[in-house]
């Protein structure tokens, strides 16, 4: 237990006590609207870069690192493709309206990064950092264009059109975590250690970056963002936290993929749905209360699937 007890419950530990400072008034959610805007923009990114630079230009096996990351992506991909279509033909099966489809297609596959990034780090140090990095880099793209595909096919017009098409690309392509993570690894073949004080100044903000991220994901945590939608939300979970690490995993194994790139690729499968599937239901016609629902749900449920992944891999 003790891997789920030294890694896995201080990041649930920050989680609650977001929930908490909200409910006790200590801090509202203004603050953490505001406080996701930092961390998504500029203290993510930032850590990102710093993680991966150094790791890279300061001597570590980071080729070696990157490498065994891209074994481990295309069955990852795989995987998320495979879920992506159980998943619609469950959404045409069960007759779900096309407001929900969307929302719920988004449930079964995104992955919470910030959840990620830090069971990994408590986890798996730096290398497993540097691992984290590279699949995530390259698996945003690919599901934010199935997310934001699904949506506006079954959005109909509600989807805002062409404009809002060009825009949502535009944001894709621009995404601050992609950035970070490619100028992180581009400065680290470049090899140039950082300054002291650019290294410094990086520390102090990404130590900035998790708890504060974190403490925002447990505010959104309220149990009465369940009500009415529990039974959807909960068939979402198990296509997130069951059938895709059933899936993956089993590809990754078959293929040969082991050590610290199976080990990471295991928490990535394994972890709750991005925090921010609301914004994007909202703003292409989905169901919004589906997707607070399946998000809090994940979320909680997630700390079984991680406990099981750590007891196995810790």
């Amino acid at each position: 237990m003790s891997p789920v007890l030294n890694n896995l419950l201080p990041v649930f530990a920050l989680m609650a006590l977001g929930r908490l400072l909200l409910r006790l008034g200590l801090l509202d959610r203004e603050f953490f609207r505001l406080s996701d805007r930092l961390v998504y923009f500029v203290l993510f990114p930032a850590l990102l870069f710093w993680k991966l630079g150094v790791a890279r230009a300061g001597g570590k096996s980071g080729g070696q690192l990157e490498l065994a990351a891209l074994q481990a992506v295309p069955w990852i991909l795989a995987a998320v493709g495979l879920v992506w279509l159980a998943g619609l033909a469950y959404m045409h099966r069960a007759g779900y309206p096309p407001a929900w489809r969307g929302s719920f297609s988004q449930l079964t596959f995104r992955f919470n990064t910030y959840v990620g990034m830090a069971v990994v780090l408590t986890t798996l140090g730096e290398a497993g950092v540097t691992v984290f990095g590279v699949i995530m880099g390259l698996l945003i793209p690919f599901i934010n264009l199935l997310c934001v595909g699904t949506l506006i096919w079954y959005g109909g017009e509600q989807a805002g059109g062409r404009r809002r098409l060009l825009t949502l690309a535009r944001a894709l392509v621009g995404n601050p975590l992609i950035l970070g993570c490619a100028a992180g690894l581009a400065y680290g073949r470049w090899g140039v250690p950082l300054p002291p004080f650019v290294h410094n100044t990086l520390a102090l903000m990404s130590s900035l970056t998790l708890p504060l991220a974190l403490l925002s994901i447990g505010a959104g945590l309220g149990l009465d963002k369940l009500k009415g939608q529990l039974g959807p939300a909960l068939v979402a979970a198990g296509f997130k936290l069951l059938l895709l690490p059933a899936l993956g995993l089993g590809m990754l194994w078959l293929a040969g993929v082991r050590g610290i790139a199976l080990q990471v690729s295991a928490i990535y499968l394994t972890l709750p749905t991005a925090a921010s599937t609301h914004i994007l239901s909202r703003q292409l016609g989905g169901e919004v209360d589906l997707a607070l629902a399946g998000t809090v749900l994940s979320t909680l449920l997630s700390f079984l699937s991680l406990s099981a992944v750590l007891l196995v891999w810790g």
